[in-house]
C-alpha cells in the first residue's frame, strides 16, 4: 500500500484512521528520541529520518543524490513497517532488540533484517522503539556505514 506523498503531513494525512493514532506516536516516540543530525522527510516513499547531505555530501551509495537512510516508517497494507538500518548493519544491536523485545511486547516478534512488521498497532513496544533510537548517533551511523560499504 503505497503512500504518494511529497511531504510528512500529505503522508500522515494518508493513514488509515484505525492507525492513524498509532502511526503518529511512533512518529512523536522517533522525533523525540532519534540523536541530533538526523532529518525527517519523505524518503523511498515512506517517512524517513535520514543523514542529509550537509552531514553526509557522499550520500547513499545505491543513488548518492539521495541522502544516507537511517530509519523509515510506513504503512503497508497489513501492518505499519519500522525499518531501521542499524539493526542490520550491527549484529549486536539486532541482537538487543529481538531479546529485548520479549520484555516489551506480549505478540511474537515479526521481523525481517531491518524491517519490524507491527500487525497489532495497540501492541507496538513504542518504549522499546525510544530506546533504540537513542542507541546510535549520526556520527556512528556513518562509521558503521563506512566500515560495511569498503571496496
Amino acid at each position: 500500500m503505497k503512500i504518494a506523498a511529497t511531504t510528512v503531513e500529505e503522508y500522515i494525512a494518508q493513514v488509515p484512521p484505525e492507525r492513524q493514532a498509532a502511526f503518529q506516536q511512533l512518529r512523536q516516540v522517533i522525533l523525540s528520541n532519534i540523536p541530533h543530525g538526523f532529518v525527517e522527510q519523505i524518503n523511498y516513499g515512506m517517512l524517513g529520518y535520514v543523514v542529509p547531505h550537509t552531514l553526509y555530501p557522499a550520500g547513499y551509495h545505491c543513488d548518492p543524490k539521495l541522502p544516507l537512510p537511517f530509519t523509515n516508517i510506513a504503512n503497508q497494507k497489513n501492518f505499519i513497517g519500522f525499518y531501521h538500518m542499524g539493526l542490520y548493519a550491527k549484529p549486536e544491536l539486532h541482537a538487543w532488540f529481538v531479546e529485548q523485545y520479549a520484555k516489551y511486547s506480549d505478540v511474537k516478534l515479526d521481523m525481517g533484517k531491518s524491517c519490524v512488521r507491527f500487525k497489532k498497532v495497540e501492541k507496538i513496544p513504542f518504549t522499546l522503539i525510544a530506546d533504540l533510537m537513542q542507541k546510535m548517533t549520526v556520527d556512528e551511523w556513518i562509521q558503521l556505514y563506512e566500515n560495511r560499504n569498503k571496496g
